[in-house]
């Protein structure tokens, strides 16, 4: 795989790394995972608590998302950087909802920060090449 050509793809490689090293701290140890975002770790479960079922889930769609950034990162594909921007604002903003309302664990805010944070960052980014001279 190359590495990014642009200050834009390396913000996607690098979060592209973070999710799929996340999805697979996920796969691996669930409850690690858990207790990373704020969320009990009971010793035992209940019969129909499909708790790991939903974690495996979302964290092998965290490992896909990763690759396609990556992917993305690779190729220089800025029109797919440019389309990530308002999904990851709105997912800033639904998982901070999230946590204001107590629907989930303060600790939890991380996974906020780190979208809205990171699209803030790529939509910079994206925006500072466009207005360079050389830019094509």
């Amino acid at each position: 795989m190359r590495l990014p050509r642009s200050l834009s793809g390396w913000t996607m490689a690098v979060f592209g790394l973070l999710a799929v090293a996340l999805g697979v701290v996920g796969l691996v140890s669930p409850d690690t995972m858990l207790a990373l975002l704020g969320f009990e770790v009971p010793q035992t479960r209940d019969p129909g608590d499909y708790t790991k079922v939903y974690l495996a889930a979302s964290s092998m769609a965290a490992v896909n998302m990763g690759v396609y950034y990556l992917l993305a990162a690779a190729a220089d594909y800025r029109p797919f950087f440019l389309w990530t921007v308002p999904f990851r604002l709105l997912t800033f903003t639904v998982f901070t909802l999230l946590v204001v309302t107590g629907a989930a664990p303060a600790r939890f805010i991380g996974v906020g920060i780190w979208e809205g944070v990171g699209a803030v960052v790529t939509g910079a980014a994206l925006w500072w090449e466009r207005r360079r001279p050389d830019a094509a």
